[in-house]
């Protein structure tokens, strides 16, 4: 098998497993408890949360633990909102037209209860303009939630230019850092982030863990109601060895960025020659200049990727049409066409993704098999 999908979920390091193993096993107290076991794993969330915090620059106590980016999302816009709603406003949200689908269907709920919206659409590069994010701000705007990175494109948003933007009127500014965090640096002072999603399995971690940064001073409605866990704004019993193994590979993912990033940006780049050398009418959706490192979203004339998916699949090959696909949706990417393609070029795009873990040789036989199913498509 060759694995293209990272973006989706990479393979959890193996570092990341054997710290999750004994959190399975003999030190399986409740970070709650109050005896010795319960002690041991209370001073493991506390590791983990401060390893969290020291790479976005934030403090212990601004990292809450989630499920997941999903809940993150969630949370962030709901929990805004809500605070917001208890004095008796209607609170407006400016977010994007290129969002992941756990920030729009949230801001859609939210219409349903009284929120404004209000989604900015990209350019066709797949940017999201700072002015006109500034634009959409009115007076009874309580949030701008902008992802750091398009999890289809890969393109790199201007975070700390919107982020300026929000503070000048004095907004809350959350942004999805779900694709960005471990890839590439963040830093939630230097783009003037209220809030800030992460999930583990992004960068290597366990599924079904992520966190959520919220800034000290930011009035939130709890995520979870119940007992006292995470400073009463999300109950439930802490999930400690997926929390150790999203620390750790939070910790190795910033240890080996740099490295990591240059190396995918040049099987990516590999990726893309060869596909240009050996399939005519290949065409990048996106900006190059700024994207995440490992991420490249094509498409090929005269094909549809639903096909192309099943026959590379057959093939052995692992890639996605990006979110579109993954969540089973008939319908062709909501980022794409935001960003002005026809429906015919959007059903014709893939996403390949790879990782440091990737190898030339697996890039290289992508591309010639990709060439033999374009070409065979093409014929019928």
């Amino acid at each position: 098998m060759i694995y293209l999908d990272n973006a989706a979920a990479m393979p959890v390091r193996p570092e990341a497993a054997a710290a999750m193993l004994p959190w399975l096993t003999e030190n399986f107290g409740s970070a709650s408890a109050p005896y010795g076991p319960g002690r041991q794993s209370r001073r493991a969330v506390s590791w983990a949360r401060e390893t969290i915090a020291r790479m976005i620059g934030a403090r212990p106590n601004e990292i809450y633990f989630t499920s997941g980016g999903t809940e993150s999302d969630n949370w962030a816009l709901a929990g805004v909102f809500e605070a917001a709603a208890r004095k008796g406003k209607q609170p407006h949200i400016v977010t994007s037209a290129i969002e992941h689908q756990a920030v729009l269907k949230t801001a859609e709920a939210l219409k349903e209860r009284g929120a404004l919206v209000t989604a900015v659409p990209p350019d066709r590069e797949g940017f999201i303009d700072p002015a006109e994010v500034e634009a959409a701000i009115r007076p009874e705007t309580v949030l701008v939630s902008v992802m750091a990175a398009n999890n289809e494109t890969g393109v790199i948003q201007p975070v700390r230019e919107i982020g300026a933007a929000a503070e000048r009127h004095g907004v809350l500014f959350h942004t999805d850092a779900a694709q960005a965090f471990g890839h590439i640096p963040v830093d939630v002072d230097e783009a003037g982030v209220s809030l800030l999603s992460g999930s583990a399995n992004k960068f290597g971690g366990p599924k079904g863990c992520g966190f959520l940064y919220i800034r000290n001073g930011v009035r939130m409605e709890a995520s979870l109601r119940g007992t006292a866990e995470e400073r009463q704004l999300r109950a439930g019993t802490e999930n400690v060895p997926g929390i150790v193994g999203m620390a750790t590979a939070a910790f190795l993912a910033a240890d080996g960025m740099r490295t990591a990033a240059a190396r995918e940006a040049s099987l990516r780049n590999l990726l893309l020659r060869s596909l240009r050398n050996g399939i005519p009418g290949t065409h990048v959706n996106g900006s190059m200049e700024r994207r995440l490192p490992g991420n490249l979203n094509v498409r090929f004339d005269g094909i549809e990727a639903e096909t192309a998916l099943i026959m590379l699949d057959r093939m052995g090959i692992c890639a996605s049409a990006g979110a579109a696909w993954s969540s089973g949706s008939p319908e062709p990417s909501h980022v794409l066409l935001a960003m002005g393609l026809e429906r015919t070029g959007a059903r014709a795009s893939l996403r390949f993704t790879v990782s440091e873990n990737n190898t030339e040789e697996e890039v290289l036989v992508c591309a010639e098999r990709m060439k033999a199913i374009v070409e065979r498509l093409r014929m019928i």
